[in-house]
Formats: C-alpha cells, sequence, structure tokens
C-alpha cells in the first residue's frame, strides 16, 4: 500500500511539473494524471481483498457440549466417591456409592425366598394325592360302594389343592419380583455416569448427606464440542446446517479444526442485526480443552474441501 502511495505522488508531481502553457490537447500531462488514479484505485482494491478476507473470520466461544450434574434418585448418606476432579471417565463408570447395608440384606432374604420352591412341591404333592383318592372314589361310587356326598367332598378336596398350588406358584413369582425390586433399588444407590467425559466438580464427599436438591459431582462432555457464534443477518442464507467452518483457537491452544453447522437460529437479534449458529467440532480423546476463546472462518473450510 505504500508502494502505492508513493507512485501515485509521483505520477501526480510529474503531472503538475509543466506549466500551463505547454499543455496541450495531447500533452502527457492528462495521461499522467489518468495513470495514477487508475494505479490508486488497483491498490485500493488489492488492499480491500485482505480486509475483506479477514472480516469473514468472527468470534465464537468452544463450549462442551454438555454439563451433567449427577444426584441420586433417593435421598441417604454418601458411603464413597471413586473418582475426583479431573478424572477422565466412560459412559456407565460407577462413580460414588450411598450406604446400602439395609437394601443389600433385604435383597439376600428375597433371593432365599426366591430360590425356594419346597412349598411348591409339597403342595403339588398334595394335589397328585388327591386326585389320586378322587379316582379311587368315583371307581367306589360305580359300584355304589361309596356315597354322593362322600364323593361330592373328594372333589371339593382335590379343587382346594388345585387353588394352594397356583397360589403357592403365585407367591413363589411375587418372591423373584422382589428380588427384581430389591437389585433396582439398590442399583439406585450406585451412582453411574451416563456419558464419558471428564469431572468437573465434585460436590460432596464421603460421610455427607445427599438429597434431592444438590448433586454429588458433575460431568463435561468434551466430545463433540460445540462452537457457538454470532454472525451478521448478511450471511444468513450462506450458512445451512450441514455446511463447515474452520475453527481457530485461540493462543496457546491454536491450530485449525473443521467443524460441522449444527443449529441456525431462525430468529434474529434485531438490536445487533446477528444471529446464532452452533457447529459440532469433533474432539476425540479430549485433545481440546473447553470453554476457550475462537475465531470461525467459512472461506477457509471451503478451500480446504476445494484442495482435497
Amino acid at each position: 500500500m505504500l508502494v502505492c502511495v508513493a507512485n501515485y505522488w509521483i505520477e501526480t508531481r510529474l503531472s503538475t511539473m509543466r506549466s500551463p502553457s505547454q499543455v496541450t490537447p495531447n500533452s502527457p500531462r492528462i495521461s499522467r494524471a489518468r495513470i495514477a488514479a487508475a494505479t490508486l484505485a488497483i491498490c485500493s482494491l488489492a488492499a480491500a481483498q485482505p480486509a475483506r478476507a479477514e472480516n469473514r473470520r468472527f468470534d465464537c466461544v468452544i463450549d462442551p457440549a454438555m454439563t451433567i450434574k449427577l444426584g441420586s434418585p433417593t435421598p441417604g448418606l454418601l458411603a464413597e466417591t471413586l473418582v475426583d476432579r479431573g478424572d477422565t471417565i466412560v459412559a456407565g463408570q460407577v462413580v460414588a456409592r450411598l450406604e446400602s447395608s439395609v437394601e443389600v440384606a433385604t435383597l439376600e432374604l428375597n433371593r432365599a425366598r426366591a430360590a425356594s420352591a419346597a412349598r411348591v412341591e409339597a403342595q403339588a404333592a398334595r394335589l397328585a394325592l388327591s386326585r389320586a383318592r378322587m379316582g379311587r372314589a368315583r371307581e367306589l361310587y360305580e359300584r355304589n360302594s361309596f356315597t354322593r356326598d362322600k364323593l361330592d367332598e373328594q372333589k371339593a378336596d382335590t379343587r382346594v389343592a388345585e387353588e394352594e398350588l397356583a397360589r403357592e406358584k403365585v407367591e413363589l413369582r411375587l418372591a423373584e419380583l422382589e428380588v427384581a425390586r430389591s437389585r433396582a433399588l439398590l442399583e439406585q444407590r450406585t451412582i453411574r455416569s451416563p456419558v464419558a467425559g471428564v469431572i468437573g466438580e465434585r460436590k460432596l464427599s464421603s460421610g455427607e448427606y445427599v438429597h434431592q436438591d444438590n448433586f454429588i459431582m458433575s460431568v463435561v462432555h468434551l466430545d463433540p464440542l460445540h462452537v457457538e457464534a454470532f454472525l451478521p443477518v448478511a450471511m444468513y442464507p450462506q450458512v445451512k446446517v450441514g455446511a463447515t467452518a474452520m475453527v481457530l483457537p485461540d493462543e496457546p491452544i491454536g491450530g485449525s479444526h473443521v467443524a460441522t453447522v449444527a443449529v441456525v437460529d431462525h430468529v434474529f437479534d434485531p438490536a445487533s442485526a446477528t444471529f446464532g449458529v452452533r457447529l459440532v467440532l469433533p474432539n476425540p480423546d479430549n485433545r481440546l480443552p473447553a470453554g476457550q476463546r475462537c475465531k470461525i472462518n467459512f472461506d477457509d473450510a471451503s478451500r480446504g474441501r476445494d484442495i482435497e
């Protein structure tokens, strides 16, 4: 740009060095002035290109995909915490346990009840005996050696034995369901992380009471990351879900990473004439930290795709 200004000054001086008497219709003064003006216009256009490229970069913030505050579905005394702040965990990992000695004892009791089929077997033997007696009673009745009242009484006994066997089977099934219920109650006192991530904060320690209004710890999900940015409304027709952009984290992280547009707000902010966008940035092995500022550039991502 300085070179262009210098050339413009030189051409201007050369055009004014001639006296008015020396100026003719075909005088070089006019052509030199025109050349100087054209030189300045070309230099201005060249200088505007980096400025426009720079304007395509917008401020953004890299946030975690989610932050989960782990609590407990049931209140109780916190027996142990198995992780601490900064630890990396996987989905389903046990991170804490509540005191559960009563629940363990109840589970063992219900298991013992469900494992015992003695009452069902005893009632089945009684039913078999009652049916055998019913068969003999029918034979005696057909020979007129057995009264009708005795036969009806034996039928009633058999019917009662069948109902008792059915009831014992139901009781055994209920005992099995109690085992499942006790196991579920015990599982509720085991706190697991629903997602993979990093422990962001440990709120409670062993020996503290957990109730439904507080949480034990928070888990920060870092893969993928969310990139939040606000763009001028002039770019709204160009930004679509599925488009890519280059994310440039601030130093000392630095580097460039390709992210994909996941959300485009359909409501503008009239005060700033901007609209919000969210991009999804893959972050395997949690290499990039969250909570940092960045720049976002849609042109660089397009050029990267063209090169590929």
